[in-house]
């Protein structure tokens, strides 16, 4: 399967790397709107990012598989990360996660059948005086509790 960039989103690459000295160091926003033009990053998803920043493969495949931010297998609709770092666990964490994996049928790392939520375990979400928190998408949902996230899942459906 090809994969190329919308002409909106080419302009956006374009404005993207042009406020970078070197086009390299423009590639995590990059491969962030390549993320949310394919939906994740896919082999082929990579070669393109690669060819267009005139770099190798291996090197953009690197960056991805070291940021968690980036997805390289297709993801649910809603993406629910719990942060587990110790802020978070010492109020709760694994209570939400928990809560989350038998409200929503899945484990940390699946999708449910229908493809509307993807649960993840996460490192900082960098609100540590907030937890336990989550982050669905780009919204962050802070001092969780047991009526909270279920409030929030009702929300979502």
């Amino acid at each position: 399967m090809a994969v190329e960039f919308s002409q909106e989103t080419l302009k956006r690459y374009d404005e993207i790397v042009r406020r970078y000295p070197q086009k390299e160091a423009a590639m995590l926003p990059v491969l962030y709107l390549a993320q949310k033009e394919f939906g994740y990053l896919s082999p082929e998803a990579i070669q393109y990012v690669a060819e267009l920043m005139d770099l190798s493969p291996a090197r953009v495949y690197g960056v991805v598989t070291f940021y968690t931010m980036f997805n390289m297998e297709p993801i649910g609709k809603y993406h629910i990360q719990v942060c587990r770092t110790l802020p978070c666990a010492l109020v709760g964490a694994e209570k939400i996660t928990a809560l989350l994996k038998a409200k929503l049928g899945i484990q940390v790392g699946e999708t449910t059948p229908d493809g509307k939520f993807t649960l993840s375990e996460v490192e900082c979400l960098a609100s540590c005086g907030t937890g336990p928190m989550m982050q669905v998408n780009d919204d962050y949902y802070e001092n969780l509790t047991q009526e909270k996230v279920e409030e929030i899942l009702r929300s979502l459906k």
